[in-house]
């Protein structure tokens, strides 16, 4: 445990960070989820509407420095991909 006052708040700062960030890794990864599955159940205009929706988290999540820019396009690249070769 730290015992310098500047560590302490760095910790706490930490820890509010990490919570908040988590929500939006977390909801980005549940909508990716979600996208790969109506993909592989076959229904092309769900599946369009979810990988939007997880594109759109992806974006939030880049936005925000969450995720790297690249790790969000590289994401969003496979699921357009695995979309395409369904149709």
């Amino acid at each position: 445990m730290a015992n310098i006052k500047s560590a302490i708040k760095r910790n706490r700062q930490n820890e509010k960070r990490r919570l908040h960030n988590r929500v939006y890794r977390g909801s980005a990864r549940t909508q990716i989820k979600n996208a790969r599955e109506a993909i592989v159940e076959g229904d092309q205009e769900k599946a369009t509407v979810e990988v939007k929706a997880a594109i759109r988290k992806l974006d939030v999540a880049a936005s925000k420095g969450i995720i790297h820019k690249n790790n969000a396009a590289r994401r969003k690249s496979r699921l357009m991909k695995q979309l395409h070769s369904m149709s």
